[in-house]
């Protein structure tokens, strides 16, 4: 029988942050210069580079998109030195392309790791979510509720009115009727043009983000990672696969879902213990951006271990050739 190796998650998170780090240190020279999928592309080369360092076998499952249709850090994607426990491995090895190319807040990179089979598969398609952050009962708000009762539930349960609860959405033109429902109950909406990774995470911190919550229509693959920093920073997150046409449905099946109508839970999209490392492209209210100083170039990474609640912002300094 093969040997089994332990996910050892304090021994494998140091490993992980480089990984994004690098991902943001390669892109920072294209901040603001317009051109996304060369600053995209920049990310992905440092993010598998330094994947291939560690001590993983990993594969993997939340990427770049199909094989046919990424050169790198493709969905099945086989990565590191493959003499370590096997993982899986959820990226975006550039959250924010737009961003990045307009020097707009809160572009950042995030990486994801877990026990081989315990992140789900999700399809590039869209997922329908709602996230809250922690404190609150288990199911305090649901996806069957419509905005404006997710807003009156919250509020209930946090003891405010619902003029004091803020929603933080997408700004795209399908989210209008959910906007128009927040703001009739009084409630205010913060709108991103991109980025919802980091609007989710903001929902863990509301006390210093102002966010309570967040719901709109968004990318699946993106989801995961969002339950996984949840898993990590506390808070509740629920997702619903949508499909567009059967081209998507196709991909759903072959990515191993069956039930297409089913509501995910945090813990159903992360069914395991999970690491994340998160490092800034730009300058936001998760994480700060890289710095040019004199001699040097910073860069600031958040570091999470869902076994032990544990948060790490560390800043990392590289010397100027």
């Amino acid at each position: 029988m093969a040997e089994t190796i332990d996910f050892n998650d304090r021994m494998l998170s140091l490993g992980l942050a480089r990984v994004s780090e690098a991902a943001a240190l390669a892109c920072a020279d294209l901040i603001g210069r317009g051109d996304e999928k060369a600053a995209d592309q920049a990310a992905v080369n440092a993010m598998r580079e330094q994947l291939n360092l560690l001590n993983i076998k990993g594969t993997v499952v939340i990427g770049e998109g199909e094989r046919d249709e990424a050169p790198m850090l493709f969905i099945g994607e086989q990565v590191g030195r493959r003499d370590g426990p096997a993982v899986d491995i959820a990226l975006d090895p550039l959250e924010g392309t737009t961003l990045t190319a307009k020097a707009m807040p809160n572009a950042l990179t995030i990486i994801a790791m877990a026990p081989r089979g315990t992140l789900l598969h999700a399809p590039d398609v869209y997922m329908d979510k709602l996230a809250i952050g922690p404190g609150f009962p288990d199911d305090a708000v649901s996806l069957e509720m419509s905005p404006r009762e997710r807003v009156e539930a919250l509020a209930d349960a946090k003891g405010c009115k619902p003029s004091q609860i803020t929603v933080c959405v997408l700004e795209r033109p399908r989210h209008q009727e959910i906007i128009d429902d927040i703001r009739g109950t009084g409630a205010a909406v913060f709108l991103i043009t991109d980025g919802d990774v980091a609007a989710v995470m903001h929902c863990a911190e509301s006390r210093l983000t102002g966010i309570d919550m967040y719901m709109g229509l968004g990318g699946a693959p993106e989801g995961v990672l969002a339950a996984g920093a949840l898993k990590c920073m506390g808070g509740q997150m629920w997702g619903r696969l949508t499909f567009r046409n059967d081209d998507e449905r196709t991909r759903a099946a072959n990515a191993g879902i069956t039930d297409l109508d089913r509501i995910y839970a945090r813990d159903d999209m992360v069914t395991d213990q999970v690491i994340i490392a998160a490092t800034g492209v730009t300058d936001g209210s998760v994480v700060a951006g890289v710095k040019r100083r004199p001699g040097y170039v910073e860069t600031e990474t958040m570091l999470m271990r869902s076994r032990t609640g544990s948060l790490r912002r560390m800043t990392y300094r590289s010397r100027l050739e």
